[in-house]
């Protein structure tokens, strides 16, 4: 697939007059450029998504749509390696990563979707009742929501764009997909195969890259668009949820996290403290729901740190291309300073630096950085980093590890390690969060909702849930003859 993208609107692969560049992150150079739409071509794409929502057959023609998803599947199928090589180089994606959540994984949420469209009830009889000395008999239809604006995040483009565009194509909807920013090539390249190998009709899959705000300000408050699906910052999902207001959209919003892992006192140390070592190394430290936080029993909090950082000292990191590289580098200089900034004010606010904290270059890497000692209403305990940085924080006892975990405004996600599975899971269900771990075990797929409390969000994404979000449902009564 060419390197430089194009627009996807109203069925045309379209240039813009301006283009703006596309890093590799790796290397900190040109990989290549991308268009940079302006809000009259979100205006264009918006009006061609209506059109083909009110329009066309697509809201209701279920088996047409359960054709092209499979044509979607297949032709992702089909340029898998080019679509791997380019999620490599742009994303910064190691090898391995795009074998599981980068790249297989979410080809397989078409799948599932697809399937799923055969088989979801979009009907619901209630019964009849008595009324008014009539029997009335009712029902209820699921119908698609209309017009959707899909945002994506830069960490996991395929994942979020298909975790979006599978379900809304599969519930009817029509959409507006813009990539982001920072990795805009691989997501208009998913435009292009829309294009090209299916027969989604023009109109109902609209693909935007852009470098301006004022793009998603369109998409967020422009009246023919009737829901926005946002993954991104807690700060931009308020701004979004705000715009959306004006209009009353339906949102769905994954947002951040600060998710935290518990190791109880009868934990495997050694197992728990490797897991947590890799997990929040996995793609760099850039995942919303990355245990960020690893609370530990007070009296095995230095022998934990040790090990941990033991492990750090294991972690290849280098050119993501390897296939023998565990950690890629960050997205950006901008995101390496961020980074880079919350340690030294961790450390300044009284965290102790283990190991780590150092910028490697060329390219945006960070080397695995480890805070023992953390404060837990501390910034480096608060707020979300988006980068390789683990802050150990002790705890008293379980009621004490519960208090801690919960003391965030996030709750998207956590996890809790013990000997005894009926104590972990005590554990885990009193803790405010949207998915969480028991002894490492693994919640992300494509049939299992994904989502959060409090700040990390609204809605789930994936599973029956996941298309749901994308119906509305209508109640009808009719009289009984």
């Amino acid at each position: 697939m060419p390197v430089n993208g194009k627009l996807l609107i109203d069925g045309q692969l379209l240039d813009a007059p301006r283009t703006y560049e596309s890093l590799n992150p790796a290397t900190g150079e040109v990989l290549g450029r991308a268009p940079d739409a302006t809000p009259a071509d979100a205006e264009a794409a918006i009006t061609a998504a209506r059109r083909a929502f009110d329009t066309t057959t697509w809201a209701t023609d279920k088996d047409f749509r359960i054709r092209c998803l499979d044509q979607l599947y297949q032709a992702l199928n089909d340029h898998k390696e080019e679509l791997r090589e380019l999620t490599i180089a742009e994303v910064g994606a190691t090898r391995a990563l795009t074998h599981s959540a980068q790249l297989d994984d979410p080809i397989n949420i078409v799948r599932y979707n697809a399937d799923l469209l055969r088989t979801h009830p979009f009907t619901v009889d209630l019964g009849e009742i008595n009324s008014r000395g009539q029997r009335h008999h009712r029902w209820v239809e699921k119908e698609p929501v209309g017009v959707v604006a899909a945002i994506l995040p830069y960490n996991y483009p395929n994942q979020l764009a298909l975790a979006k565009l599978a379900p809304a194509l599969a519930a009817g909807c029509t959409v507006v997909l813009k990539a982001a920013p920072d990795t805009p090539l691989i997501t208009l390249a998913l435009g292009r195969l829309i294009a090209e190998h299916t027969d989604i009709p023009a109109g109902v899959v609209n693909v935007l890259s852009s470098s301006e705000a004022a793009v998603g300000e369109v998409l967020t408050t422009h009246r023919d668009v009737d829901m926005v699906s946002f993954t991104g910052s807690t700060a931009t999902g308020r701004h979004i949820m705000a715009a959306a207001s004006e209009t009353v959209k339906k949102v769905f919003l994954e947002l951040g996290g600060k998710s935290a892992m518990i190791l109880l006192d009868d934990a495997d140390f050694a197992a728990a403290s490797m897991l947590a070592a890799y997990m929040i190394c996995t793609h760099a430290g850039q995942g919303c729901a990355l245990t960020s936080r690893l609370l530990v029993p007070r009296e095995h909090h230095d022998a934990v740190v040790e090990q941990v950082a033991q492990h750090f000292g294991r972690v290849r990191h280098g050119d993501p291309s390897d296939p023998k590289t565990y950690m890629g580098p960050l997205i950006s200089e901008r995101q390496r300073d961020k980074v880079d900034g919350m340690v030294q004010r961790a450390v300044a606010a009284g965290a102790k630096l283990v190991t780590g904290g150092e910028r490697v270059n060329p390219g945006f890497f960070y080397t695995p950085t480890l805070l023992a000692g953390v404060d837990p209403d501390s910034e480096i305990a608060q707020e979300e980093v988006f980068g390789p940085v683990l802050a150990v924080i002790p705890f008293e006892d379980d009621d004490d590890a519960v208090r801690i975990a919960n003391n965030s405004v996030y709750g998207l996600s956590g996890g809790v390690q013990s000997r005894d599975q009926e104590r972990a899971i005590a554990v885990a269900r009193r803790i405010r969060s949207g998915t969480f771990s028991i002894n490492g075990g693994n919640y992300f797929a494509p049939d299992a909702p994904f989502g959060g409390y409090r700040q990390s969000g609204i809605g789930r994404e994936s599973g029956v849930a996941g298309l749901e979000e994308f119906l509305e449902s209508k109640t009808f009564a009719t009289v009984v003859a």
